[in-house]
């Protein structure tokens, strides 16, 4: 068995995942904007910095509120509105 064949089973009664192409717009919902304001705010402040340090500074902000705050909110969001609309993933 290769780990490409292995697939984590829902628990019963569990909603299921968006599709890839929802999971990509939802990331891309959260990612954009949240690169652009730290782009805002940190600009100014990282504008002599080396492009590696720069990119690892916003990096190191951006994905952890991205992973942690944004994207529960917006699964859970999307959960609610397939459901509010009997669309199925």
């Amino acid at each position: 068995m290769t780990t490409d064949t292995v697939t984590a089973a829902a628990p019963a009664g569990a909603p299921a995942a968006p599709s890839v192409h929802r999971r990509a717009l939802l990331t891309w919902l959260a990612v954009y904007p949240t690169i652009t304001t730290a782009f805002l705010l940190l600009g100014p402040y990282l504008g002599n910095v080396p492009l590696a340090l720069r990119t690892l500074v916003m990096t190191a902000l951006v994905v952890p509120v991205v992973v942690y705050a944004l994207m529960p909110l917006l699964l859970k969001a999307e959960t609610r509105l397939a459901r509010r609309h009997g669309r199925r993933r």
